[in-house]
């Protein structure tokens, strides 16, 4: 299983980015795909998940209505569009997978398949 994050950086407050997840090793359209972001010294949070077939997501509240997550089943690859970002958005975010969990937003800090992170900050 190998989920390769990026498209981190660093914004003004206000700004977007978008982050990407390729994922390789496994089949993407069986499990579902989260994100969950972590601040040194904090525990991770959940940020938001889609299912296997897409169809569901699910956001933690403190994203609802600013981040947006999709799917690219034919270049296995997951974004989350993060607009009206805000210091408190800075974090290093990973992307996740696991093979029994579903999507939710609680479930995706425990998920047990993550790759390298990608660092956002979030000046401002």
């Amino acid at each position: 299983v190998q989920l390769q994050a990026s498209g981190g950086g660093l914004v003004q407050s206000g700004g977007s980015l978008r982050l990407s997840c390729r994922a390789s090793g496994f089949n993407l359209a069986h499990f579902p795909i989260g994100w969950y972001r972590q601040v040194p010294g904090k525990e991770r949070e959940g940020v938001s998940c889609i299912s296997s077939n897409g169809h569901v997501t699910d956001y933690a509240d403190s994203v609802k209505g600013q981040f947006t997550i999709s799917r690219d089943f034919a270049k296995r690859t997951v974004y989350l569009q993060m607009n009206s970002l805000k210091p408190e958005d800075t974090a290093v975010y990973y992307c996740a997978t696991d093979f029994e969990l579903g999507c939710t937003a609680a479930a995706i800090s425990k998920y047990d398949y993550w790759g390298q992170g990608t660092l956002v900050t979030v000046s401002s």
